[in-house]
């Protein structure tokens, strides 16, 4: 998916009123979830993302990345999942849920099947709840 449908979709998905918010979004969305997802899955989630989006996701990982920290992500859950993502997009939290959950939603169109499903399991419940695969699991189960 090219880098202008996939910002596209976040703005529709997410109902933002620009671009600008949309890059905003989505940069912080992959930028937080480059931090929580071991490096090497982030890195090949960033090979399959456009150059300056899949830019993003490898600057996330190597600023977080110490040499003898290992290679698994940090470890947080959705409440500071969305602190974070609400300080790099300038919103609030909410908000950031809702972003998150479009660009999860447009990132899980971009990538490859099995890429997504190994970022699912790599997440806790409460992130993975965002994807889409899962609310629409929930909804069945629930």
């Amino acid at each position: 998916m090219k880098h202008d449908e996939m910002i596209g979709k976040v703005q529709a998905l997410a109902q933002l009123p620009d671009r600008g918010s949309a890059e905003r979004a989505t940069h912080a969305v992959l930028s937080t979830l480059s931090e929580r997802l071991p490096s090497g899955l982030a890195r090949h989630v960033a090979a399959q993302l456009p150059p300056d989006l899949a830019a993003a996701v490898r600057q996330a990982v190597d600023a977080s990345t110490s040499p003898d920290a290992g290679t698994s992500g940090e470890r947080f859950g959705l409440t500071v999942f969305a602190g974070r993502i609400a300080d790099r997009a300038g919103s609030d939290e909410d908000t950031a849920l809702r972003d998150a959950a479009a660009v999860l939603e447009v990132l899980d169109a971009a990538l490859a099947p099995e890429l997504t499903e190994r970022m699912a399991g790599a997440l806790p419940a409460d992130i993975r709840e965002l994807l889409p695969v899962e609310r629409a699991l929930e909804r069945e189960t629930g």
